[in-house]
């Protein structure tokens, strides 16, 4: 394709609609992206405002677990036993809890040599369950950094955190221009999903890896995507939406261009799972390790949106009764609503098959299902928010729907955390 070519047939970023050929192609000079002086400067408060809305994301749910550590401090006063060390430790503990135990085992100990016949939850070989990128990531860090392992797990995803709102933001930028991508990084870092940013989870990594590829395909780096894909799917498991992603835009630039170098990305992107699936082969000396232990540790059975529907029909008879009926249905509401921005604001078909695929990853499971954090993960969904929601002066309502929507965020976040905390619901 000729420059020139390239100027006709692709939309300016910033003129807020979406590139119809997919994150795939790329405006027409690398150059074009800083814009004017002004645009830059207008980017460069964008910035500051989405790094000032994590920090304050971040202070939520140091809230949000401080409320599980007061209680219990209360719980150890009462029952009369010796308390750790003030509130900290016990903030350390929410912001390990979970999955963050099952990594921080594979930093300790890496992955066991044997998995148990009939494997459980309660034994510990069930960390095989668990990609290794972000715990390879955390030992790394851990050999340098002062205190222990789960120090050095929450130091990460702090890190990783403010990187993930940058970079979403970025790709917002790209797509739509810089004031739709100030309000998507004030959304990401504020949304109650965003908990797992300051959790020993790896959906951190995840999605800065996603979101990294996804702004590779969209300027056709093809080697690059492919590599960062390739990372991605060794995060976990739901990083095979990089895959999907990956494919589609080679498809879309192989029908209308012929560039077949697209084709490097999807070979390269499912690596990482083959990969780790071939580690456990080799360590465990046991074929497909890591499907029997999701099978039989972990229940991951399918219901297909079943146990989504019944949860969703516990909470609509019973409101009150289970906090997973409330957590299930909430999310399949911001679900929804999100899908509705993405169907007003038009995403590029690769990013609408990465979310499909998260979507259907989260829906599929018998076990865990619609949750706050699966929805995260579905990142580009916010993008598609942000664009949808008119500017002050465009609409009456913007201003204080906007207030009102942050506000209800930053609750739920704090919520959310403190629910997590004290083990009441399955995040």
């Amino acid at each position: 394709m000729t420059s020139t070519a390239t100027e006709t047939e692709h939309p300016d970023p910033s003129s807020g609609e979406g590139d119809d050929r997919g994150p795939g192609t790329a405006p027409a000079d690398p150059s074009d992206r800083g814009g004017s002086s002004d645009e830059r400067r207008a980017w460069r408060g964008a910035l500051v405002k989405g790094a000032v809305a994590y920090v304050v994301s971040r202070v939520m749910v140091i809230a949000g677990a401080g409320i599980v550590a007061a209680q219990r401090g209360v719980d150890a006063n009462v029952e009369n036993v010796p308390r750790p060390e003030g509130a900290q430790t016990f903030i350390v503990q929410v912001l390990d809890s979970w999955d963050g135990n099952w990594y921080m085992e594979i930093v300790r100990g890496g992955y066991p040599r044997q998995i148990p016949a009939d494997i459980t939850y309660f034994q510990v070989e069930a960390r095989a369950a668990f990609f290794p990128l972000y715990p390879m990531l955390v030992r790394a860090f851990d050999r340098v950094l002062p205190g222990s392992e789960v120090f050095a797990g929450i130091f990460v995803n702090a890190l990783l955190g403010l990187l993930v709102v940058l970079m979403v933001g970025l790709l917002a930028r790209e797509l739509f221009g810089t004031v739709p991508a100030e309000r998507t990084m004030v959304l990401m870092a504020l949304f109650p999903g965003s908990f797992v940013l300051s959790f020993a989870y790896s959906e951190a990594l995840l999605i800065l890896l996603a979101a990294a590829c996804l702004l590779l395909l969209h300027r056709r780096q093809w080697l690059l995507a492919g590599v960062v894909a390739a990372l991605a799917t060794a995060t976990r498991p739901n990083g095979v939406a990089v895959a999907a992603a990956c494919g589609v835009a080679a498809l879309i630039a192989i029908w209308q261009d012929r560039e077949w170098k697209a084709l490097i990305a999807p070979v390269l992107a499912p690596l990482g799972f083959i990969a780790f699936q071939w580690y456990l082969r080799v360590h465990t000396s046991e074929d497909w390790a890591w499907f029997r232990v999701q099978r039989e540790a972990w229940a991951e059975g399918t219901s297909f949106g079943a146990t989504a529907l019944q949860d969703t029909f516990g909470f609509l008879t019973h409101p009150l009764n289970s906090p997973t009926d409330v957590l299930t249905t909430t999310s399949l509401v911001a679900m929804f609503a999100l899908l509705w921005t993405a169907w007003k604001k038009r995403l590029p078909w690769p990013m609408v098959a990465y979310v499909g695929v998260v979507l259907a990853l989260m829906l599929i499971p018998e076990t865990v299902t619609a949750r706050p954090r699966f929805v995260y993960t579905a990142f580009p969904l916010f993008l598609s928010a942000g664009a949808w929601w008119p500017d002050d002066d465009e609409r009456s309502w913007a201003h204080d729907g906007w207030t009102l929507l942050i506000a209800l965020c930053a609750a739920g976040l704090v919520t959310l955390t403190a629910l997590y905390g004290v083990y009441g619901a399955i995040p």
